[in-house]
Parts: C-alpha cells; structure tokens; sequence
C-alpha cells in the first residue's frame, strides 16, 4: 500500500499512479511514503498568468536563438 498524506486529508492506494494522480487533485502540499522512502512537494504544473509566475515574480524568460 502507498499512503499519502496532506495537511487536511489522508489516503492509501494500491499503485503509485493513483496516489500521483490524487495528490495532483488536492492542490497542496503532500508526503508519499512508498517503500520506505517519502516523496514530498506539490505536485502538478503551475501556470504564468498575465506575466506573473505563481509567486507573483514576474516571468521574464525568452528563448533566444543564435
């Protein structure tokens, strides 16, 4: 079993592509213990909107080409 905790819930999953997919739904931090090791973060992508990272740091890289 893959347990995966976060701040307000807690879950067990048979694989570790369902505990993924149900830590990217929560939206928060979360820990994943799996073989005795602990997988920890938020996981999922964030996006730049209007310029701005999701820190608020404004997103200024351009790809240059020689």
């Amino acid at each position: 079993m893959i347990e995966v905790k976060s701040k307000t819930n807690s879950k067990e999953f048979e694989t570790l592509a369902l505990a993924m997919d149900w830590a990217k739904e929560t939206g928060e931090f979360v820990t994943i213990k799996i073989n005795g090791m602990e997988l920890v973060g938020k996981f999922g992508a964030d996006s730049i909107v209007d310029g701005k990272c999701p820190d608020g740091v404004e997103y200024t890289w351009k790809k240059r080409r020689r």
